[in-house]
């Protein structure tokens, strides 16, 4: 029976209303008729002349009388006896009884199948109603009992998808990758010197940076089966489930080895042990254990090599890393400008690009992106292109995708008032200047006051390489460049206004990390101060452990308001000194509304032309009025260091 039939609960109505309709039938089908009588009734009728007719069939006698009144009676008599002994032995002659009309009816075959199918059909609908309920509860049996099953995806090798020539940017990560494609294609070549394959690699790396893309590369290259499963799908609320799960799943893979299994995210289940809220054996410590002993238990003869990814890898146990489990661990940064213009390439694969597209310029404007940002720029890139009718994407197309994918999508029909705007404008040429002005400053790449995302205007500069490590001064002149929005709104307005704040959150961040993190402070010397501390069970950093005195801690308030101050004063001294560049950049962002590098350029080396009576500076203190009943907020984009725009609240 297909139980697939059974799971319409339509049926299970129809079917209990048809037990409950057989039921009725049967009850009702019957004579109406409740004269019955016995025979000895019969008999005293028949001396009496009161009976007519007599019908017989089988055991049930019908009794009709001369009076046609009297309705018919129902009489029975014993099995395998005959009526007329019986109405003999009550005293009826055989005179009296030939009075009477004697009829004998023969059962029909129609007659009994009938009387069968009223007494069988109520019993067979109920019967498939219970067999309907078994097989539920089976069901649910076997639901509950497969909760304990992997519910790993399988892939075969046999079609890849994906390969290495679809990663790019991560040619490190690659190689290491490349030894283990060649044991599970050539394990030979390996057993023959006495090498042993490592059981188990560990990718870490920040969020979009090719982990799982590199796995399946890996299963791809190698053509073996590939199971794919997410450390989460492993604990369920019941007991016990996780590690059954852990059992299942390499039991399926030592089936089909040689294989590689991957876990995604595996510090759902592999973080410290005892880290459970009063140091409890939960069960997801359990779950863990047995991945412990599935990687390096007593079978350790089977090619099976367990590929993990994380992005936490300072929270797992350290069980789990140490050589014989974890052997490797492939970092996945990052990349730089050429493995931002490889990753580029494999996503501009198929796609119409005109012949003005600069992939290379791309990787560079892109700095810190992962590879998931930059197809996301790829496909916003094609969405624009797509969106404005054209054939083929633009380098226009790309560049304003990655300005969307950095700082959202422009907001050009917010209203803003011009009082507003010109402070939006002032704030916006106050960092772009001090950017222009300091050696040590990223330069500007654009400069816009069109809202865009959460920002009312942004600042955006462009390194001109990637940078590992940072120098003091360049953090002194981060700080100059940050407070450049709040000194020109100083310097024009003789005021300031709440959208200097994302740009107070973060100098002030970055002041304290030069003091209490890289040991930047003259005072205090090369020393850290405070240990990171998270509760590791609830999985983020709640506070800092103070390790020093409260001495150490106001020299370290006083050391980082020391490096804002002095940042402060640059900023009103550089912008003091150049005012008129201010307001020429200002007025030309009233104007145009956005400048790039090039036209920023152009601009400051014509600022020798700047008239006295610039209209901005004339009406620049008008916007101080203002001020005292509009409030502005700012939300500073997602660039390095900050810009800041201005937003209405």
């Amino acid at each position: 029976m297909n139980s697939g039939f059974f799971k319409n609960s339509g049926i299970v109505y129809v079917l209990v209303l048809l037990a409950v309709a057989a039921i009725v039938f049967s009850i009702f089908s019957g004579p109406r008729n409740n004269n019955e009588v016995d025979l000895t009734s019969v008999a005293d009728d028949i001396k009496a002349g009161k009976v007519e007719k007599i019908n017989i069939q089988e055991n049930d006698i019908t009794v009709e009388y001369a009076d046609a009144k009297q309705p018919p009676a129902k009489s029975r008599k014993e099995s395998n006896v005959s009526v007329f002994q019986t109405l003999a032995d009550l005293g009826v002659t055989e005179q009296q009884l030939n009075s009477v009309e004697i009829e004998v009816v023969p059962r029909s075959a129609w007659s009994d199948w009938g009387t069968l199918a009223i007494t069988i059909l109520p019993l067979v609908i109920l019967g498939g109603l219970l067999f309907f309920m078994v097989r539920q509860a089976q069901g649910s049996n076997n639901q509950a009992l497969s909760f304990g099953k992997s519910r790993a995806r399988m892939f075969s090798g046999d079609k890849p998808t994906v390969t290495f020539e679809d990663v790019a940017g991560a040619e490190e990560a690659k190689e290491e990758l490349t030894e283990v494609v060649e044991f599970l294609r050539e394990p030979e070549k390996f057993i023959s010197l006495g090498a042993r394959i490592p059981k188990g690699v560990l990718m870490v790396g920040p969020p979009g940076c090719g982990k799982t893309l590199l796995a399946k590369a890996v299963s791809g290259e190698a053509g073996v089966p590939f199971f794919s499963i997410s450390g989460s799908e492993f604990v369920e609320m019941f007991v016990g489930v996780g590690a059954s799960r852990v059992r299942d799943l390499f039991d399926q893979a030592k089936r089909n080895s040689p294989c590689i299994v991957f876990v995604d995210e595996i510090d759902a289940v592999g973080r410290h042990r005892g880290a459970g809220l009063g140091g409890s054996h939960d069960e997801r410590e359990q779950t863990l254990n047995q991945i412990l002993v599935e990687m390096d238990g007593f079978e350790t003869d089977t090619n099976v090599i367990v590929i993990a990814a994380t992005n936490r890898p300072d929270i797992l146990d350290p069980a789990l890393l140490r050589p014989g489990r974890f052997d490797r661990r492939v970092v996945l940064d990052r990349p730089d400008w050429q493995g931002r213009k490889k990753i580029l390439e494999v996503h501009a694969r198929g796609k119409p690009l005109a012949t003005n597209v600069d992939l290379e310029a791309l990787g560079k404007t892109t700095i810190g992106f992962s590879g998931a940002d930059l197809e996301n720029v790829i496909n916003e890139g094609a969405i624009l292109a797509a969106r404005r009718n054209q054939k083929q994407i633009t380098m226009t197309d790309l560049q304003e995708a990655i300005e969307k994918v950095r700082l959202g999508p422009e907001r050009r029909s917010r209203v803003i008032s011009e009082e507003e705007n010109k402070i939006v404008a002032y704030h916006e040429a106050g960092h772009a200047l001090m950017a222009y002005m300091l050696p040590e400053a990223d330069p500007v790449h654009k400069v816009s006051i069109i809202a865009r995302g959460g920002a009312g205007g942004f600042t955006m500069f462009l390194p001109e390489d990637d940078q590992t490590l940072i120098g003091k001064s360049e953090f002194e002149a981060r700080l100059a460049v940050g407070l450049g929005g709040r000194v020109a709104e100083e310097l024009i307005f003789g005021d300031v206004t709440t959208g200097a704040r994302g740009d107070l959150e973060n100098i002030t961040r970055m002041a304290r990390a030069m003091v209490t993190q890289y040991g930047m402070s003259k005072k205090l010397g090369p020393l850290t101060f405070g240990d990171k501390e998270e509760l590791i069970f609830l999985g983020r950093q709640l506070s800092e452990q103070r390790n020093y005195s409260e001495e150490t801690a106001e020299y370290i308030d006083a050391e980082v308001r020391r490096f804002v101050d002095e940042a402060h004063q640059k900023a009103y001294q550089v912008l003091s000194d150049n005012i008129d560049k201010l307001k020429l950049i200002a007025n030309a962002l009233l104007e145009r509304e956005t400048l790039d590098a090039k036209e920023f350029a152009e601009l400051l080396e014509e600022g020798d032309a700047v008239r006295s009576d610039d209209p901005v500076s004339r009406g620049g203190r008008s916007a101080k009025e203002s001020l005292s009943s509009k409030d502005q907020e700012d939300t500073p984009p997602n660039v390095v260091p900050p810009s800041t725009a201005p937003l209405p609240a």
